[in-house]
């Protein structure tokens, strides 16, 4: 089959004699995943065997009460009851190249077969006029395309593909009181539900309105994010991890309130012999406001989510032994192609949700 012009113009743009910098590919479009690095820092794993991931939640109240009595008074009992079972189902994912044994000539790549081991060789006096490897510039192509999909599945909610990962927008809700998660109600169980001031949960009265940022009154937007810490923290056990993550409006609002209330220290907003009106993304109560660039890219720039990645709180887990798991395909006997790929079996738990919440401004 003959190369198509897409084809055609990737080995050209690899292998041109001229290039500028040789074997040096200026890549300019990989953003930033923090809260892909943050999730991935705290991953955990779960043994195979089983179609769901399962645990158990509920409310720390029985339901029970004091009463009072005196002498040979009847005493009631009763059966603590508002534990529920967590589920959650695992998914597969997988994405694989093909490179084309001819293309690997173009870079003066040989490939040396044995039976179905196959391995690369580079040609003798290859350095004279081979630019960019193609096969490892592939290679690399595929593990930025995988970190931008799994990155873009943390991001969601599942909903998209029924065989996909369900993100944070499964478990931290903009109307918090919306439906089932991990197979437990919402409306049912106000303990499963997550903090919010936002449009729609304004909407359904199940949350505060999107905040509308002010530098009246030493910041209206800073003044809530205090009132909001202080609500999560009425259910925090001491093994609490909050990350911000914020899109970009989200965080000038936040500024636009520092600087007009003022912001004192021994060296300014930046530190120098010269006067800086630059001013790094801040903090709330010591933690990093972080500019996520996705929730730009998702429409949500002026959303931040406070999310809690402790032990109790969001966590990523892959199955045992497939967190990057790498696939070598033996090629068809009739084509002259080499295949890679990478597979990941994963799911995304919550043990609590109230020790977390999403936050929108005007």
């Amino acid at each position: 089959m003959a190369f198509t012009a897409s084809e055609l113009q990737d080995i050209n743009n690899m292998a041109l004699e001229t290039y500028l910098n040789k074997g040096t590919i200026f890549k300019q479009d990989i953003a930033n995943k923090p809260m892909l690095a943050a999730f991935q820092q705290r991953a955990g794993s779960f043994p195979g065997g089983k179609e769901n991931v399962s645990f158990l939640v509920g409310s720390g109240y029985g339901g029970g009460g004091l009463q009072g009595y005196t002498g040979d008074d009847q005493l009631s009992h009763y059966n603590p009851t508002g534990s529920v079972r967590f589920r959650m189902p695992w998914k597969e994912h997988y994405i694989g190249m093909v490179v084309t044994m001819t293309e690997l000539k173009y870079d003066g790549v040989d490939v040396v077969e044995n039976g179905s081991s196959q391995r690369t060789r580079e040609m003798s006096s290859r350095e004279a006029q081979a630019l960019a490897n193609i096969f490892d510039e592939k290679n690399e192509k595929l593990g930025a395309d995988y970190t931008f999909s799994l990155d873009r599945l943390i991001h969601g909610d599942g909903s998209s593909d029924a065989k996909a990962l369900a993100g944070i927008q499964a478990f931290i809700l903009e109307n918090p009181a919306l439906g089932l998660t991990g197979g437990i109600n919402r409306v049912a169980n106000s303990w499963w539900q997550n903090d919010a001031a936002t449009a729609a949960a304004n909407s359904a009265s199940t949350g505060d309105n999107k905040i509308t940022s002010s530098k009246d009154n030493g910041g209206a937007l800073i003044t809530y994010m205090d009132k909001a810490a202080r609500k999560r923290s009425k259910y925090a056990n001491g093994q609490t991890r909050v990350h911000y993550f914020c899109g970009s409006d989200f965080i000038d609002a936040y500024k636009a309130e520092l600087r007009a209330n003022g912001q004192y220290s021994q060296v300014g907003w930046a530190s120098g012999p010269r006067p800086d009106g630059s001013m790094p993304d801040p903090q709330h109560a010591g933690l990093p406001l972080v500019w996520d660039p996705t929730l730009d890219d998702l429409g949500k720039s002026k959303f931040c989510y406070a999310l809690d990645l402790g032990p109790r709180g969001l966590r990523l887990m892959y199955m045992d032994g497939n967190k990057y798991k790498k696939h070598n395909p033996a090629r068809p006997y009739d084509r002259m192609v080499m295949y890679n790929g990478i597979s990941t079996t994963a799911v995304m738990v919550a043990r609590q949700l109230n020790t977390s919440g999403v936050y929108e401004i005007n």
